[in-house]
């Protein structure tokens, strides 16, 4: 999601001039991205700030300027503070203003001070976007859904992306429409709850995530969808139906489950137990039997025993997982978890997270050890480290290097794969046919 920001960020600022740069001496406009899932994501965000201000003043004392911002979640949560420790920084602006940018900019530049945007505005940004996006490259993010009203005992995102938000269809069509001018072949749909998705639809109707997912696979040239992140509790019917139904979507989902112990789950307000979980996964594969799994999990949540963290273990063991994020929990302000009692050791906590680390590191090696032998469409994204290599992404997004024509790039090729290493796996392309 923050890199579809931030790309979004520099398309409404291209009207003023503005163009990237990957040389942080020559910009004239420096904006910090946040996320504030992470543990310590604001005193990281304070040092690099420090070191921006020094870059700052040089510039003013030669005479130029330079705005420096902070956007994302972090500004919205702290956007106070950040203006009170950093007075240098220009703009503070939560993930729902930056549609916002250019009036910021014009505010700046009519010497009106420091600019602080953290509302959440009642019209939606996407309606005051750009409509020509540049070319995202093979493979593209597109936000359809932002927000999330679940409530998780542990999460800032209700809090800091507010209530839940879905695009318009025809909005989403459109965008898709221009990335595929633009040479994307695959995309991905995003949102903090993306399966929540409900969004008015072309004909008028009420559409979930499923609906538009077919009317996306119909949209000429795409080849490839995904999305994430999704929740359990909105696994529909419709929405695994379409697993098995649209060749186009890719047979890898990322289900965040967060705990195999139920008592845990209901401590974090998750709705659903370990074995609702279990049953979505064993319908899924029922319908599509080659898909795999990916999934998130936090340890050494507050209460949580020696046998509540077993009870992760063993559904880790029973479901497969292909990958996953695991995380030691740390409390967000203003979350309801940060003053629950019993919070666990951080030596036991880290013992914990090594272990369960390990236990993925095992099953993950597995699944891709599984491909050896195979042969998988590789959609190939850009040139590899070697001469004639290309990279590319299977339908399980793992990266894959072999030896291929420059002419394949931005196609989907059959790999054979022949090799694994610690992230990727190798393989040769099998025939110069162009599949789908």
């Amino acid at each position: 999601m923050n890199v579809y920001d931030s790309a979004r960020m520099a398309e409404v600022l291209a009207p003023l001039g503005f163009v990237a740069t990957d040389v942080v001496d020559d910009a004239d406009m420096i904006l910090l991205n946040t996320c504030h899932i992470r543990e310590k994501a604001a005193e990281k965000l304070f040092s690099d700030l420090g070191r921006l201000r020094v870059l700052k003043t040089r510039k003013a004392d030669s005479g130029d300027n330079l705005i420096l911002g902070v956007a994302g979640c972090v500004a919205q949560a702290e956007g106070a503070e950040i203006m009170r420790r950093a007075p240098f920084v220009d703009l503070v602006l939560g993930p729902q203003t930056y549609h916002r940018l250019p009036e910021m900019v014009a505010r700046l530049a009519r010497g009106e001070g420091p600019v602080l945007d953290t509302e959440f505005p009642t019209e939606p940004k996407f309606d005051f976007l750009p409509e020509t996006e540049a070319p995202q490259g093979v493979s593209a993010f597109l936000s359809v859904q932002e927000g999330c009203d679940k409530f998780c005992t542990f999460c800032v995102v209700p809090y800091t992306r507010g209530a839940e938000f879905s695009r318009p269809a025809a909005s989403i069509i459109a965008e898709a429409k221009r990335l595929v001018a633009g040479g994307t072949r695959e995309l991905t749909l995003l949102g903090q709850n993306v399966n929540a998705y409900h969004g008015d639809g072309t004909d008028g109707m009420n559409w979930n995530l499923a609906r538009l997912l077919r009317a996306l696979a119909a949209v000429p040239g795409i080849e490839r969808l995904r999305y994430t992140t999704s929740h359990p509790r909105d696994m529909d019917d419709d929405l695994i139906e379409a697993h098995g139904d649209l060749p186009e979507l890719m047979p890898f989902l990322h289900l965040p489950v967060q705990s195999g112990s139920d008592s845990i789950l209901e401590a974090m307000n998750r709705g659903h137990t370990a074995d609702d979980y279990r049953r979505i996964i064993d319908r899924l594969r029922s319908v599509r039997p080659d898909i795999a799994f990916s999934s998130d999990f936090i340890v050494g949540f507050p209460g949580e025993t020696d046998a509540d963290f077993a009870a992760t273990l063993d559904l880790i063991r029973d479901v497969g997982l292909a990958q996953a994020y695991t995380f030691k929990y740390s409390p967000r302000s203003g979350t309801p978890a940060a003053t629950m009692a019993k919070h666990v050791a951080d030596d036991v906590a880290s013992d914990r997270l090594q272990t369960l680390q390990a236990l993925m590191t095992e099953s993950q090696d597995s699944f891709n050890r599984s491909c050896v032998g195979k042969v998988l469409p590789v959609l190939f994204e850009r040139s590899g480290r070697y001469a004639g290599q290309l990279v590319g992404r299977s339908p399980y997004a793992q990266g894959v290097h072999a030896t291929a024509s420059a002419r394949c790039q931005g196609t989907v090729m059959p790999v054979r794969i022949t090799g694994v290493s610690s992230n990727s796996l190798s393989g040769e392309v099998e025939t110069m046919e162009v599949g789908a």
